[in-house]
């Protein structure tokens, strides 16, 4: 699997998530990942897999093609933007999968998927993290 950034993703049991930072002094989490920690100033911080689940916190959709260094294809399609909050973690702010805003709504449940960003020089598809709203089963 090709990324945008593999420094951003770690591997767990319940698949792909974001890396973040944990604070081992007051317990902060920062995504991405930093080397000191934005609420005490602490430099106590050890990489954390995110979690994979959260809420839908705001969102809008991106209706034009961003400026450089925007490295998306070059046609564009309009893509959901939001911030997605991660349970007793962080918010992160994350393309979405959904660009109708009348399918999204500020609380529904999210799940982070890997999804196709652009293509490289030599074809390879290369992914990126998006979240989706998460689908209820029917029974």
């Amino acid at each position: 699997m090709r990324t945008v950034d593999d420094s951003l993703f770690t591997d767990t049991p319940d698949g792909v998530a974001l890396v973040g930072s944990r604070c081992a002094g007051c317990g902060a989490h920062t995504f991405p990942r930093q080397d000191g920690c934005p609420r005490c100033t602490g430099v106590s911080m050890q990489d954390v897999p995110l979690s994979r689940t959260g809420t839908l916190w705001s969102f809008t959709v991106q209706g034009f093609r961003p400026k450089p260094p925007y490295a998306g294809p070059p046609e564009f399609e309009p893509y959901g933007v939001g911030y997605v909050e991660l349970p007793g973690q962080v918010i992160v702010e994350a393309r979405l999968t959904e660009n109708d805003p009348d399918r999204l709504r500020i609380g529904m449940p999210m799940v982070l998927e890997m999804v196709p960003f652009r293509a490289d020089d030599a074809g390879t598809p290369v992914l990126t993290f998006a979240f989706a709203p998460v689908r209820e089963e029917r029974r």
